[in-house]
Parts: C-alpha cells; structure tokens; sequence
C-alpha cells in the first residue's frame, strides 16, 4: 500500500466534510416535505437520525485522516531535522 501524501489526505477531509454537508441538507429538504402528522413525525425524526448517524461517522473517518495527516508531517518534520 503506498501511502498517501499530506495533500491527498487533506482533499480526503474536504470530501468528506462536503458530504456531511450534504447529508444534512438532504435530510433537512426530507423532512421538510414530509406531511403534517404522526406518520410524517415518525419519518422525519428517522431521517434526523440516520442523518446524525451518517454524519457522526463521516466525523469520526474526517478526524482519523486529519490524525494520520499529522503524524505524516511530524515524521515529516522529523526526518528533515536529522538530515540537517
């Protein structure tokens, strides 16, 4: 596996966060075409946690990059300091 560069991962994080964005919004246009009543309740509130759910792992993903991001600059910064 080659690994990727920094900026690789930094458009990887971009993505994702777009796509949280995403998510939210088409949940939010769902459930506000969703009927007036208990059923339509009943609908928009799945939708409102599938999206949360959908989002929270989109988060969770975004953060591990973000991490594995920094530590390849920190060994980054590392090597360059014991070549000097």
């Amino acid at each position: 596996m080659t690994t990727p560069t920094t900026a690789e991962l930094l458009n990887a994080i971009e993505v994702l966060k777009k796509l949280g964005e995403r998510i939210t919004t088409d949940a939010t246009h769902s459930v506000l075409q969703m009927p007036n009543g208990s059923l339509g309740g009943h609908y928009a509130g799945r939708i409102g946690v599938n999206a949360i759910e959908q989002t929270s792992r989109i988060e969770r993903v975004a953060e591990q990059l973000k991490n594995w991001r920094d530590e390849l600059i920190q060994q980054r910064n590392q090597s360059i300091s014991h070549h000097v």
